[in-house]
């Protein structure tokens, strides 16, 4: 009897039935909190996670940094192999709904004694070529959790090189601006150690015009020499800098083609989003959210598995006793079909345990995702409270840096012209280089919780 194609219809249905009540849908995890960012009220969806990292990032030597680091990384191209690894276990999970195929040629050859064989036939050959072909139906939905598993590791190392990316860029943009920092202190310094050695000289001219002591004379000198012992120090760790730079860019060890910390442009509008944002935004969360849906999938695969399996075995081909000059002929056909139910028995104690395993690990793949979005308020609230706390201080630190350049002035005026303290002078001017250099510092922490930010949102991704 023929079988009509909608016949196929209540077999379907009765399939989907069962393949519901043994596997569970998939259910995405949602942000419904939107007070994740600490004392921050959400206004609309505006992000700067939204921005290409070539606009953001608008210093031309920075910007070829980022490009050189994209193509040479190892930790990049580590991450594309793990995309190769995920891509072929998906195409091999695909091939779970087709049947197995295998050729099989074999020679059988068996004597028996002449009561065995009673006298008659006592040796025979046997010669068999055929195919044979295995289909496991998907009746409890195991190969199609298998697959959306697949598929979600494969999604799962695609979110993780976008992870190293944001941080391959973060980096070396954090890197960069701390060698402008380190390059603008350098050159403080040394304009520093420019005025000291005159104001040695001031002062041994002093002390020759019986205006001030010898110790006085001694203490510019220390202040001299104090200063200019930070000086190695800042050169090696512009090296070192430089060689962390080339180390994340794929370069061997060399200088760095840069700018200057004054030319920076420090963003002043940083919009923020909102929490529910991050789910979409930031790469590493959609990677543990990825790993939660294929440790979902695969308690589907171990409930399953607890279940009996229908397979449909069949093989065609030819076979004969005789020899092989008419091996091909339509008498030596032959051809069989045989459909089973496999219920695990023995090993079903095992199978519960792997379903408790899987299950366990499920749950554990779900903390890690919510944990994965506890850690990413964390660092967006502190790159906004970090960026805020450098931008107030740049009033004050400009008043305290002209009143420290006044002081300087006046103590000196007064140690010529009146019988001031000496020691007044040297304080003013140490004040004033601390204070020059926290002002770099200001500045730099303003430029890296700029680029914290931009990471936390989940920027950097194109």
């Amino acid at each position: 009897m023929k079988i009509q194609p909608i016949q196929y219809i209540p077999m379907l249905m009765l399939a989907t039935a069962l393949t519901s009540c043994v596997t569970a849908k998939y259910e995405k995890p949602e942000i419904t909190d939107n007070r994740l960012y600490r004392d921050m009220t959400p206004k609309d969806s505006t992000t700067i996670a939204d921005i290409p990292w070539k606009e953001y990032f608008k210093d031309v030597d920075l910007q070829n940094l980022i490009n050189e680091g994209l193509q040479n990384s190892v930790d990049l191209q580590i991450a594309a192999t793990r995309i190769k690894q995920s891509e072929a276990a998906l195409y091999s999970a695909k091939l779970g709904y087709l049947p197995t195929l295998a050729a099989e040629a074999t020679y059988t050859s068996s004597k028996l004694n002449t009561i065995q064989g009673q006298g008659v036939r006592t040796h025979s050959e046997t010669f068999q070529l055929a195919a044979s072909a295995s289909w496991e139906l998907d009746i409890w939905g195991k190969i199609t959790s298998s697959k959306r598993s697949a598929l979600a590791s494969y999604f799962q190392s695609e979110a993780y090189k976008r992870v190293v990316q944001t941080s391959l860029i973060a980096n070396i943009a954090n890197s960069y601006y701390s060698l402008l920092a380190l390059d603008e202190q350098l050159k403080i310094t040394l304009n520093t150690i420019k005025l000291l050695k005159e104001n040695v000289q001031t002062m041994q001219y002093l002390k020759e015009a019986n205006i001030v002591t010898g110790a006085a004379v001694e203490q510019s000198k220390a202040l001299l020499y104090s200063t200019q012992i930070s000086v190695p120090d800042l050169e090696q760790n512009i090296k070192s800098l430089e060689n962390t730079i080339c180390f994340l860019i794929g370069r061997a060890p060399g200088s760095i083609q840069r700018a200057s910390i004054a030319q920076q442009v420090i963003p002043t509008q940083l919009d923020y989003g909102v929490p529910a944002q991050l789910l979409s935004k930031r790469p590493d969360v959609m990677m543990y959210e990825y790993a939660y849906r294929a440790a979902f999938e695969n308690t589907n695969v171990a409930k399953a598995s607890l279940y009996p399996s229908l397979t449909i075995t069949g093989n065609a081909g030819y076979s004969t006793l005789k020899n092989l000059d008419n091996f091909f002929d339509s008498a030596n056909l032959f051809a069989n079909v045989v459909g089973g139910l496999t219920q695990p028995i023995l090993n079903h104690g095992r199978l519960k345990s792997q379903l408790r395993i899987s299950r366990a690990q499920q749950e554990e793949a779900l903390l890690n995702f919510k944990n994965s979005v506890l850690n990413s308020s964390i660092e967006v609230s502190n790159a906004l409270f970090a960026y805020e706390k450098a931008r107030d201080k740049n009033h004050d630190r400009g008043l305290q840096i002209e009143s420290l350049q006044k002081s300087v002035e006046y103590t000196q005026e007064l140690l010529i012209y009146s019988n001031a303290n000496y020691t007044e002078v040297l304080t003013a001017e140490q004040s004033l280089l601390n204070a020059k250099l926290n002002q770099v510092n200001d500045k730099l922490q303003q430029l890296q919780a700029a680029i914290n930010l931009y990471k936390a949102l989940g920027g950097g991704v194109n």
